[in-house]
């Protein structure tokens, strides 16, 4: 399998080790020759609405949506879950998704960087320990329709909200697990999601 990790801004690399690690053939790519021959694609975390202009700029933002529509195996972590998104709650200005998962989510959920933290979760569908969530200005997902899978959530103020949700081929968590070591979440995206 020929994973492409979109390396237009954000934390491509941590990603690209951490699938190396699972032992699958990873490259960084960010033209649309590259993009159109990956079987499998990684949108990392960063700025979403950087993320979204730069590939709009480099004639990208069309051929991955319709490449996500057409099924491609897709992982979007943070910046990436918001990306994946049908829409946006409080959107920068004139900032678009590339869908993929029937979800609404909200921007900088959590608070501003100086409101980051770690905290671990139990993830469905991975055993063992609970997977470490290091969330950096982190987005939720504030409502999703029928088809969308819960697989982890973080209570604040009472009410549950979702952090990693899956739904068809595509794959969304509001947090990193690029920057922790452990492998887990990125296995799971290969080995249930990538059949």
């Amino acid at each position: 399998m020929n994973v492409g990790v979109l390396a237009l801004q954000g934390d491509f690399r941590e990603h690209l080790i951490a699938l190396s690690d699972c032992g699958v053939s990873a490259k960084l790519v960010k033209t649309p020759a590259e993009i159109a021959e990956v079987d499998a694609l990684v949108i990392p975390g960063g700025e979403s609405t950087t993320i979204s202009k730069l590939a709009k700029a480099f004639d990208l933002f069309d051929l991955i949506s319709k490449r996500i529509a057409d099924g491609l195996p897709t992982y979007g972590s943070c910046a990436g879950m918001i990306l994946v998104s049908k829409s946006i709650i409080d959107p920068a200005s004139n900032q678009e998704t590339f869908g993929g998962i029937d979800m609404q989510v909200r921007r900088n959920a959590f608070g501003r960087q100086t409101e980051s933290f770690e905290v671990d979760l139990d993830f469905k569908g991975i055993s063992g320990s609970q997977i470490r969530g290091v969330f950096i200005r982190a987005p939720w997902v504030e409502n999703y329709g029928p088809g969308v899978e819960v697989l982890a959530s973080v209570e604040v103020g009472g009410v549950s909200h979702p952090v990693a949700v899956s739904s068809g081929k595509v794959l969304a968590t509001a947090f990193h697990p690029e920057l922790t070591g452990d492998i887990r979440v990125h296995k799971y995206f290969l080995e249930e999601l990538c059949k």
